[in-house]
Formats: C-alpha cells, structure tokens, sequence
C-alpha cells in the first residue's frame, strides 16, 4: 500500500496564492471587498417542512 503524499508547507501555498493574486492584478484584474456577512451561496433547496406525529386517518 502507498503512503499518503504529504501536504505541501504553507509557506508554498502562501507564496502561490501571493504570486497567483499579483499576476492577476498585472493582468488588470480588479479585488472587490465584499462586506461581512454576504455570501455567494443560494438556497436552492427551499424551506422544508416536517410533520411530527402519525398522519391523520382520513
């Protein structure tokens, strides 16, 4: 059974996210600040509705 590769320091993924933001902006590439709380996700689901109990004889 192979070993599990290990995890790259994160001092390189720091510096790859660092040079990856820069070479985007050198490309005219703008940051947006989005405010606390806002998020991307949607809802797609919709509201559930559970029932408790046995249901009702009809």
């Amino acid at each position: 059974m192979a070993a599990k590769p290990k995890k790259k320091a994160a001092t390189e993924t720091h510096d790859s996210i660092e040079e990856q933001t820069a070479a985007f902006l050198r490309a005219g590439g703008q940051i947006q600040q989005i405010a606390t709380g806002v998020t991307g996700q949607q809802n797609l689901a919709g509201p559930r509705q559970i029932v408790l109990g046995k249901p009702a004889d009809k």
